[in-house]
């Protein structure tokens, strides 16, 4: 039997090494590719640190390594789509948007170039074939599942991959590190959660990059759910729904973000539980498992990563899907990812819209 190559996804991280050695000692041709999408503008593209890291880890595991510069192609999609949502009071998912047209498009097309039949990544996230289709579920570590961020995938794409550690929980990719002989991984600082945002500070990251953005959008008004003028923010692109810090506003009880009108500069606070909403829409659907959504299913959705999934129907109308909860839940975001799942399996997504 012929050996498969397949590209690895490496940043020099504990998960896509462990990905690189499991997938050797199960005897594949492996080859490492590392993807450079973001890099401080003094930096040079060879010392960046995931760069570095995962070049001494493909030597020492004597497998080919190559480098990708994606960073005009990131910087005039993803970027230019994280800015664009926030100026029109929207809240993006980068990671969601990155992962089909960068991500997977980018390293598939590599993979191709190199005469790889497969693609593989760290991600928790397991992937089968079941009647003609190539089905996404989650990995068995429920803390670090990553199936919410893939549900944008293609079949075609997904039909390209493997997700080796989607079996594992994280304890045991670090006792499989100690094993391979790489302890320093082990204690390896995982990774922030958006890659081009530093310390998590997304409005820094806006102020930097939107010229003058104090002049062109500038100070609006906090308005209370009758309208009433309550105060002053700041700038609508720095505030996102759920919020209650930072809000500088005193009127005997918490205060929450509820809306944000990018055309009218305001924002809209009130009390906790005027952030409960029993339906929200969604578009810019894809689905995985099946083909068509069956008529009005019943499945467990999450309208954001760290949330629990909740019960609820789904519905076609016209180029939307309308999600009813059968409890309220509390928050929903336009511009956030509401993800279906039947049990383990990702069913689908869309990106949640105002209505």
């Amino acid at each position: 039997m012929d050996t498969k190559k397949v590209l690895v996804a490496m940043s020099g991280g504990i998960d896509s090494s462990v990905t690189a050695m499991l997938l050797q000692e199960q005897g594949y041709d492996v080859l490492g590719v590392t993807f450079v999408s973001w890099l401080a503008p003094d930096k040079n593209i060879e010392e960046a640190t995931d760069v570095v890291d995962a070049k001494i880890l493909a030597e020492k595991l004597s497998i080919p390594h190559y480098v990708l510069d994606l960073r005009e192609d990131f910087k005039n999609t993803v970027i230019k789509n994280f800015i664009d949502n926030y100026l029109a009071g929207i809240t993006p998912n980068p990671c969601v948007f990155c992962n089909p047209i960068i991500k997977w498009q980018r390293l598939l097309e590599k993979a191709d170039e190199l005469n790889c039949e497969l693609l593989a990544t760290g991600h928790y996230a397991q992937i089968r074939e079941e009647k003609n289709r190539f089905i996404l579920s989650k990995g068995v570590d429920e803390n670090k599942d990553q199936s919410y961020f893939l549900w944008k995938l293609k079949q075609e794409q997904l039909k390209k991959t493997i997700f080796p550690l989607g079996k594992y929980k994280k304890e045991e990719i670090r006792e499989l590190a100690k094993k391979f002989g790489f302890e320093y991984l082990a204690q390896k600082k995982e990774s922030q959660e958006i890659c081009f945002i530093a310390d998590d500070d997304y409005r820094a990251f806006i102020k930097n990059n939107v010229k003058n953005i104090e002049k062109k959008i500038g100070s609006g008004n906090f308005i209370s759910t009758d309208g009433k003028i309550l105060g002053k923010h700041k700038g609508h692109p720095f505030y996102t729904i759920g919020q209650r810090k930072g809000l500088d506003i005193a009127i005997g009880h918490p205060l929450y973000v509820l809306n944000i009108n990018a055309e009218k500069n305001t924002i809209t606070l009130g009390k906790k539980e005027d952030l409960l909403k029993h339906e929200l829409f969604i578009n810019e659907i894809n689905l995985i498992k099946y083909k068509t959504l069956p008529e009005d299913i019943e499945l467990n959705t999450k309208i954001r990563y760290r949330t629990k999934a909740v019960l609820s129907k789904l519905s076609k109308t016209n180029n939307t899907v309308k999600i009813t909860f059968n409890n309220d839940v509390s928050a929903i975001t336009p511009g956030q990812s509401a993800v279906f799942y039947e049990n383990d399996d990702l069913v689908g997504g869309g990106i949640i819209i105002k209505k």
